[in-house]
């Protein structure tokens, strides 16, 4: 890559964090009304604040497979073996898990398989591939939300090509294998495959089948196994998903602006991806797909739905004047994250 280039795409990334500062801070009221999609009674989910005191920095988060609207979620490094399960009509905690017999590290990560068990991965890593070894818990989603006391599988994991800092775990929904995507360090992220079986003896090694290049703080499959999404504090990258291998859509995602982007899961129809954020009463928000992010059992009809909706990948907000500012902060973070989406590919393709 060029001198000018980098250049480019250095101006790229402090235009983005300097849209970030400016609209990150903006109230929580005008943040829901942006994220919030239209109310056409087509079943899109609404947004939701996690209300639990104890939920300070959400990490990740999984749409429950048993309990309808339920989100199981996680705080960051230094909460404690605790899982949550969020009832998201209320924000309210209606389960919390403890692993018993585990000390976490940095959990990072949770995604839900097709068994219906909770993977859990303690996967960060604050200094930047430090550690040998990480380790993935997995436990039953239970059957009753209520607060209960589990000894979870326990799975040690090493990366092929040594140590990283990654805070994506995802299970395929249909094959149970378990990838993490680590976060990109000089353009060297990628996403990890796993053993077809994990084995809770000895080391799960895990090989890298794909590079990319997003700062990924949180990645999805959808239910039906074709799209992967990884998402970075202030953008997002959709993969089609074939044959085990994943191929990056030209396409943008462009998440709801609810400040620091940590989390994201599909809604159990695949048609709309939650994004939640860290802090004490943190929103989680909507962003409805359309087009070729949506994944490919989405029936036709929806799709046209969508596209009769105007649909851009970017929730629609309100056009009142309290909403001005939001749509326009939003328009702002998505554009630069198009133009480094867009700078990026060209020079992928020339290098």
């Amino acid at each position: 890559m060029s001198v000018l280039v980098r250049r480019v795409v250095a101006v790229v990334g402090v235009v983005g964090v300097a849209a970030f500062a400016t609209f990150g801070s903006l109230t929580g009221a005008h943040a829901a009304a942006a994220a919030a999609p239209a109310a056409d009674g087509d079943g899109v989910p609404e947004s939701f604040r996690i209300e639990s005191p104890r939920i300070t920095e959400s990490s990740g988060l999984a749409a429950s497979r048993r309990h309808k609207g339920v989100y199981w979620t996680h705080n960051d490094s230094d909460d404690g073996p605790y899982v949550y399960a969020v009832d998201s009509a209320t924000g309210k905690t209606v389960a919390t898990v403890t692993l018993q017999g585990i000390d976490p590290r940095d959990v990072e990560g949770i995604s839900i398989g097709p068994d219906g068990a909770v993977y859990v991965g303690d996967i960060g890593d604050n200094l930047n591939g430090g550690w040998s070894e990480v380790w993935i818990y997995r436990f039953d989603e239970p059957e009753r939300l209520r607060d209960a006391t589990v000894t979870p599988a326990r799975y040690t994991v090493r990366y092929a090509d040594g140590p990283r800092d990654a805070e994506s775990l995802m299970v395929h929904p249909k094959t149970g294998r378990v990838y993490i995507a680590s976060k990109s360090q000089k353009r060297d992220g990628g996403i990890y495959e796993g053993p077809g079986q994990l084995s809770t003896s000895g080391v799960n090694v895990f090989r890298r089948i794909a590079r990319t290049e997003i700062t990924a703080t949180d990645g999805a499959f959808s239910p039906d196994g074709t799209r992967l999404v990884l998402r970075s504090y202030l953008g997002g990258e959709m993969f089609r998903w074939r044959d085990g291998k994943p191929k990056a859509l030209d396409r943008p995602v462009n998440p709801p602006l609810t400040g620091q982007g940590e989390s994201v899961t599909f809604t159990p129809d695949g048609r709309t991806l939650m994004c939640g954020a860290e802090g004490e009463k943190s929103l989680v928000a909507p962003l409805e797909l359309d087009g070729e992010l949506l994944p490919e059992t989405v029936e036709a009809r929806e799709k046209g739905s969508d596209s009769a909706r105007g649909g851009s990948g970017a929730s629609p907000g309100g056009d009142g004047p309290a909403d001005r500012n939001v749509v326009v902060g939003g328009l702002t973070v998505a554009a630069v994250v198009g133009l480094w989406v867009v700078l990026r590919r060209l020079f992928r393709r020339r290098g």
